[in-house]
C-alpha cells in the first residue's frame, strides 16, 4: 500500500537528540547506572562539594495559577539586570533596567524569538557550533545565514581583523556565536572579547552571545583573570549598542529541568523579542520565573560558580589526559565550557571517523555526539557531501567523576582491541 501523501516534513534530530534515541534502541535508560551520557549538554546537578544546597520544593502563591507576561514577571526582569549591573556595569553610566530584559522557557526558545526578531539580514555563524542552530537558522527564511569555517589547526583562533573582513565583505547585519564556543570549547575573554564588541558596533552588526557556559570559564588572558565571563563588562551605550545576551538557569545554575532562560539587549530588540513571543510561546512559566529570582543574588552566585570551577576543573584536567593517551587527539585543550572537542583520525581504521566512533561506543554503554552534528547547514544546502567535522565526536565532562571513570576505561578498551 502507498504511503498517503502529507503536509509536513520530517523534522531532523539534533546531535543529542539523535544520540540519545540510538542509545535508547540499544537499551538505555538515564536511570540506569551502567550507561556513561557524555553526550548529553547537562551539567551533574546536585549539590556541589562547597556549592549552594538545591532548590528541593516551589510553592505556587495564589496568583501562581495566572499567565505570567510575555517578556516575564517584572521583579524577575529586574534581578537579572540588577545581577548584570552589579556584576560586570559598576562605574558604567548606561545601565540594564526591566526593560533591558526577556525571560524565556529555555535557551532554544530564546534564540528562536531573536531569530525571528531579526530583519532581512546577512546572519553570520560560525562552523563548527552549536547543533541546535542548524534547524534555527532553517525555520526563519527572514534572515540569510552565512557559514564562517573556523580552522582548528589554528586552535580555532578568529582576529578582530579576520572579524571585520567577514562582517564588512560578507555584509554581516548579525553574527551568532556560542561564548564559550559549544563544542570546541575556544572562548574570548578580556581584551579580545571587547574588541570583538567594539568591532560589532563599529561596523553596525548586532553581535549574539551565547553565554550559556559563562561560569565555565578555564582560560585567563589580558583584562580577565578568571571567573565569571561576560560581554556585558565591554557594551558601552546599552540602548545604542546591537549586543544581545542569552543566558539562563540551564548550565551555569545547573537547572536545565527548570527550562528558564532571559535575553538581555537595547529595548527595541526586547520590545521585538517579546512580540515574538506573543505568538510563539505566550510566556515562561509563573513559578518557576518566582523561585528565579531567588537564585540571582551575588552571593548565591559566586558560591555556585566557584564550587563550578573547583569540581569541573578537575574532571576537565582528568577527561584531556584520559582521551590524550587514548589518541584522540585534542586541537584547543577546553578554554570554557564542558566539553572536550576530540580528534579520532589517527585511530585505527575501524574507529577514526566520527560515526564508526559513535556506534562501537554504544555497544559498550558510552554515548558520544558525532562532529558531523556540529557542521551547521542551514537548508541542507550541502547535502550529500561528506562532513568537515566527520573526524570529530564531543565528549561531555558534565557527568559525575565516577560516570568519566567508568567511560574512559571503556572507550580505552575499545581502542585496545581495535
Amino acid at each position: 500500500m502507498s504511503q498517503q501523501p502529507t503536509a509536513f516534513r520530517t523534522v531532523p534530530r539534533t546531535g543529542v537528540i539523535y544520540v540519545t534515541t540510538e542509545a535508547v534502541k540499544r537499551g538505555f535508560d538515564p536511570d540506569d547506572p551502567d550507561w556513561c551520557n557524555l553526550g548529553q549538554g547537562q551539567p551533574e546537578t546536585t549539590t556541589l562539594p562547597n556549592g549552594v544546597e538545591r532548590l528541593t520544593q516551589m510553592s505556587i502563591p495564589g496568583d501562581g495559577y495566572d499567565y505570567a507576561p510575555v517578556p516575564g514577571l517584572t521583579e524577575l526582569r529586574e534581578a537579572v539586570a540588577n545581577y548584570y549591573n552589579t556584576r560586570f556595569r559598576q562605574g558604567m553610566y548606561s545601565q540594564y533596567t526591566a526593560e533591558n530584559v526577556a525571560i524565556c522557557s529555555g535557551g532554544r526558545l530564546a534564540l528562536a524569538r531573536t531569530a525571528l526578531a531579526l530583519g532581512n539580514v546577512h546572519l553570520g555563524h560560525f562552523l563548527p557550533d552549536y547543533t541546535a542552530y542548524e534547524e534555527l537558522l532553517t525555520a526563519f527564511r527572514i534572515f540569510t545565514p552565512i557559514p564562517i569555517m573556523l580552522d582548528g589547526s589554528r586552535e580555532y583562533d578568529f582576529s578582530v581583523k579576520e572579524l571585520e573582513d567577514e562582517i564588512v565583505g560578507r555584509g554581516l547585519g548579525a553574527l551568532l556565536l556560542s561564548n564559550p564556543c559549544n563544542p570546541t570549547g575556544k572562548t574570548l575573554v578580556g581584551d579580545e572579547l571587547a574588541a570583538w564588541a567594539q568591532t560589532g558596533k563599529k561596523l553596525n552588526c548586532a553581535m549574539i552571545f551565547d553565554e550559556f557556559y559563562s561560569h565555565y570559564i578555564w582560560k585567563t588572558g589580558p583584562g580577565f583573570e578568571g571567573g565569571i565571563n561576560s560581554v556585558a563588562k565591554y557594551v558601552e551605550d546599552i540602548e545604542t549598542e546591537d549586543t544581545i545576551i542569552i543566558d539562563g538557569l540551564t548550565k551555569n545554575w545547573r537547572y536545565p529541568g527548570l527550562r528558564l532562560s532571559w535575553t538581555l539587549g537595547p529595548k527595541h530588540v526586547i520590545d521585538a523579542i517579546a512580540s515574538a513571543g506573543s505568538f510563539l510561546d505566550g510566556g515562561a512559566c509563573r513559578p518557576v520565573q518566582e523561585v528565579a529570582i531567588g537564585l540571582l543574588n551575588a552571593g548565591h552566585v559566586d558560591k555556585e560558580r566557584q564550587a563550578i570551577q573547583d569540581v569541573f576543573q578537575g574532571k576537565r584536567d582528568y577527561l584531556l589526559a584520559r582521551l590524550t593517551k587514548m589518541g584522540i587527539k585534542v586541537d584547543l585543550p577546553t578554554e570554557g565550557s564542558f566539553y572536550v572537542w576530540g580528534r579520532v583520525d589517527e585511530l585505527p581504521e575501524s574507529l577514526n571517523r566520527d560515526m564508526l566512533f559513535f556506534e562501537q561506543a554504544l555497544e559498550e554503554k558510552v554515548i558520544t555526539v558525532p562532529g558531523r552534528f556540529f557542521d551547521i547547514d542551514p537548508g541542507q544546502r550541502r547535502y550529500g557531501r561528506r562532513s568537515r567535522f566527520d573526524k570529530y565526536l564531543r565528549f561531555s565532562f558534565g557527568p559525575p567523576m565516577d560516570v568519566l571513570k567508568k567511560a574512559c576505561d571503556r572507550l580505552e578498551a575499545l581502542i585496545a582491541k581495535a
